[in-house]
């Protein structure tokens, strides 16, 4: 669990809370595919609507970190995190932007490994090949 301290704090239950708590690992299907729907609400009237990839998706970067606080805080509702204003609003878009393109980086490491050592012994046959004069 990690934590997010706002230089903005936004009262939550009648009290000011500038630190909370989330969990990106809590995410669900559903948490996912609400904050989804709440970032078309939030937008589709402003002209907004998909980003056609949700690596780029500013806005559903912003719902996704608010589902990882409310996955780890069931006092607080989304309607509350919908306040923080100013830089706040940044960290929470890094944080579900991080959500998203964390894994896929990881996933393109194992892969590149994988390619390059490949790489690597593709262009070494031929040069074997060529030395005997075959080529």
């Amino acid at each position: 669990m990690e934590k997010l301290t706002l230089q903005n704090p936004i009262t939550i239950n009648g009290k000011k809370v500038k630190t909370l708590t989330y969990d990106t690992d809590a995410i669900t299907v559903g948490m996912f595919a609400d904050a989804e729907a709440r970032k078309l609400r939030a937008t589709s009237n402003k002209g907004g609507g998909s980003a056609g990839a949700c690596e780029l998706d500013y806005s559903l970067h912003a719902y996704l970190a608010m589902m990882a606080i409310v996955a780890v805080n069931s006092d607080i509702d989304i309607s509350d995190l919908e306040r923080i204003s100013g830089p706040d609003v940044m960290e929470l878009m890094r944080i579900g932007r991080n959500f998203t393109t964390a894994r896929s980086a990881a996933q393109s490491e194992e892969s590149g490994s994988e390619s390059s050592s490949e790489t690597t012994l593709e262009p070494s046959t031929p040069q074997s090949a060529s030395s005997d004069g075959n080529a």
